[in-house]
């Protein structure tokens, strides 16, 4: 049973494909465009091409249709994702990569019921980007969590440019992690949101390598590609490298490395081994950068702070200079307790022999430790009067102390409105 149907004939199909072998020679070449993508060489360096060449066999998801799951998906028609989205109006984009422009949209049923959607749109410059789109609808067909983003449908007409590839997405308004890690126009992320991030992402990578049948091997985890819905809570996208995990008796799958520059486990870059440990590894990362602010690589940076594994590790052992790794934007309203705990567990994540590492429902339940410990000693504090106010001889006024307060603070980076919550410390106002 397939996931979907393309308007062409399976034959038409079949012509794609090898199209794309002549086009790329003896194996099929997936470019991308992404300025943090690079290619990897088994020697562990860059290529200069970037360019992925993995063979080219049948799709190993094909919809994982031996373990009949059915696909949800609806299929949309062109037209109604131009109306959707005012005929993909620049003004509308709201993300560009490799795969081609993300826009968002508005779709309204037969009651004008709004739906707000994310419109994944394939560029239309060769074929690029044709597997990643086929890989992205079987995958998010059949799984559904809510830390993962939620594939509504999905689009592949032809009309007067050649075949349209389009993939449509639920919307969540407060884009990903990156950007409030590394954007100096948007608001920092409290700490306790950070603990609740890490927990959602191990939530999502734990269901795919251990909560069905079978395993998905993520293979592109990275903070560009968790995002965040209106509650803040997170949730893993763009699935277009992710691989179907070894089958029994097999340790490990061999396949092209791809991924991200800083994120990739180093066996993986070595030998093109990839297991789940692969992405453990990736999730020890991004816990870094959620502790430090930092990017895994980071050529703006002196030289000796470029690599943030690197940068990070004399740190690690001296508690005055651990505090100088992180997030200056947190301006100080953090657990360092907290912050080394998940320190450590990231630590645990970068153990060198991938065998060593933990597995990703241990990572969760390490994190879920972490945070249920951070709640409690953090409890919310009662706005209220002092019992211990001090009184002035005339009596003609009392100084008020508040425990704690809260002032709220608003921020607008272009169209969105975010409230953020700072707090402050109240002073002893007397006068004359």
């Amino acid at each position: 049973m397939k996931c979907f149907q393309f308007s062409n004939s399976d034959k038409n199909d079949d012509h794609n494909n090898k199209t794309t072998k002549s086009t790329s020679g003896q194996s099929c070449a997936s470019v991308s465009t992404d300025p943090e993508f690079k290619g990897f060489t088994t020697s562990g360096q860059s290529s200069a091409s970037d360019i992925s060449t993995e063979s080219c066999p049948r799709l190993s998801f094909s919809c994982l249709s031996s373990h009949k799951r059915p696909c949800n998906l609806r299929v949309f028609t062109v037209d109604e994702l131009k109306t959707a989205t005012r005929n993909f109006s620049r003004s509308l984009m709201i993300g560009e990569g490799g795969f081609g422009g993300v826009y968002r949209g508005v779709l309204r049923d037969t009651k004008d019921k709004r739906t707000d959607i994310a419109v994944k749109q394939l560029s239309q410059r060769g074929l690029q980007g044709h597997k990643e789109w086929v890989t992205e609808v079987n995958v998010l067909g059949v799984v559904e969590h809510p830390n993962l983003v939620k594939l509504i449908g999905y689009c592949a007409q032809d009309d007067e440019r050649g075949i349209q590839r389009l993939l449509v997405y639920e919307f969540l308004p407060n884009r990903s992690v990156q950007d409030h890690l590394m954007s100096r126009f948007m608001s920092p992320l409290p700490w306790e949101t950070r603990l609740s991030i890490a927990r959602d992402a191990a939530t999502g990578l734990a269901y795919l390598h251990e909560g069905m049948e079978f395993q998905i091997i993520f293979r592109d985890f990275k903070s560009s590609n968790i995002l965040l819905d209106e509650k803040w809570n997170a949730k893993l996208s763009d699935f277009g490298l992710a691989r179907l995990g070894p089958s029994d008796g097999l340790s490990h799958v061999s396949t092209a490395v791809v991924g991200t520059v800083g994120y990739a486990a180093p066996e993986y870059i070595q030998t093109g081994r990839l297991t789940s440990k692969s992405d453990v590894w990736s999730y020890g990362v991004f816990l870094y950068e959620l502790i430090t602010g930092r990017r895994p690589l980071d050529r703006n940076k002196p030289k000796n702070e470029q690599k943030l594994l690197e940068w990070v590790r004399p740190h690690l052992s001296d508690l005055k200079k651990f505090e100088q790794i992180l997030d200056p934007r947190l301006d100080g309203n953090y657990s360092l307790k907290s912050a080394q705990k998940l320190a450590a567990i990231a630590n645990r994540c970068l153990t060198k022999h991938p065998r060593n590492r933990p597995k990703m429902s241990e990572v969760l339940e390490m994190v879920n430790r972490l945070v249920e410990a951070t709640e409690a000693k953090s409890p919310e504090i009662p706005i209220e009067e002092s019992t211990t106010t001090p009184r002035v001889e005339d009596e003609k006024f009392r100084v008020r102390c508040l425990s704690a307060s809260r002032r709220l603070v608003e921020h607008i980076p272009k169209e969105n409105k975010l409230l953020v919550w700072k707090l402050w410390r109240p002073k002893l106002v007397s006068t004359n």
